[in-house]
């Protein structure tokens, strides 16, 4: 995989990550996280965490064992501001629908105490959101947070708030099945009266994003915000029989995805206009 790859087809709707990817809500995050992890027992999850032999790599194994041994996270993950509660949750609970689900209800309750201070990754990125709207791509937002914390965040972001950027949100308690299940971008699609397709983009930042993409049957564009080596991309990406979801295109900022859109949609132009 290239971070120089190019999708296959020109976006007729681009669907957005929240956090991580437009936005920087890791503090809160983190804590509604170390807040739910020691309760794992009363919450009957103990028993459902993955065996360190079931991770998918060698750093998922680490951060398993680490909270199984602390009941919280390792202050270098939480210092390095990388990978997401839901990603986090993909590590110690697998394919497990259910344990996924309560996890997730918990950390609603514990994240309520935290949610205050919401800043833009980027600082163009409300101006990159404009572009993309200006040049007649549709966009849609969504995140696995409640309903309510979402509309809070939108109002306070940039001092502005970003609710007239989006034609459509889509959160984690409007669907049965949050991320990497495919049901929020299917519920987008639904809303916009769109199909399934390759000219329905989504970007967000954790494996879990790429995955929710290609089992919605859309390209997948992965932000690579972090700045992770190719090598790191290769691993969590392995392409293997179990794993083997992979994203269509890398980006390393908002900018970049705008470019991105624009050339696609240009080339595509041009085909169109050598037919007629």
């Amino acid at each position: 995989m290239s971070i120089l790859q190019l999708p296959n087809a020109h976006p007729d709707v681009i669907l957005l990550d929240w956090h991580a990817t437009l936005v920087d809500t890791h503090d809160a995050m983190y804590h509604a996280v170390d807040d739910v992890l020691p309760h794992l027992k009363e919450l009957d999850l103990w028993d459902q965490l993955l065996t360190p032999e079931d991770s998918k790599t060698i750093e998922d194994a680490k951060l398993l064992i680490y909270v199984k041994d602390h009941h919280r996270l390792h202050p270098k993950i939480v210092a390095q501001r990388k990978i997401s509660r839901t990603d986090i949750f993909e590590v110690l609970f697998g394919s497990d629908q259910d344990a996924k689900a309560r996890a997730h209800q918990a950390f609603d309750q514990a994240y309520k105490k935290y949610v205050e201070d919401v800043f833009p990754l980027e600082a163009d990125i409300r101006e990159q959101l404009e572009h993309i709207r200006s040049i007649g791509i549709k966009t849609g937002l969504i995140s696995n947070r409640k309903r309510d914390f979402l509309e809070h965040e939108l109002a306070l972001v940039d001092g502005r708030g970003w609710e007239d950027l989006f034609d459509v949100v889509v959160c984690g308690s409007d669907v049965e099945r949050r991320k990497p299940a495919p049901d929020m971008l299917l519920e987008a699609l639904k809303r916009l009266h769109l199909p399934p397709s390759e000219h329905c983009w989504y970007i967000g930042d954790s494996t879990t994003d790429v995955i929710a993409a290609k089992e919605a049957g859309i390209t997948s564009i992965f932000y690579n915000g972090a700045g992770w080596p190719q090598s790191w991309l290769d691993k969590i990406f392995p392409d293997t029989i179990k794993h083997p979801h992979r994203p269509d295109a890398v980006v390393g900022s908002i900018a970049d995805l705008t470019s991105l859109a624009r050339h696609l949609l240009a080339q595509h132009k041009r085909v169109e206009r050598a037919r007629t």
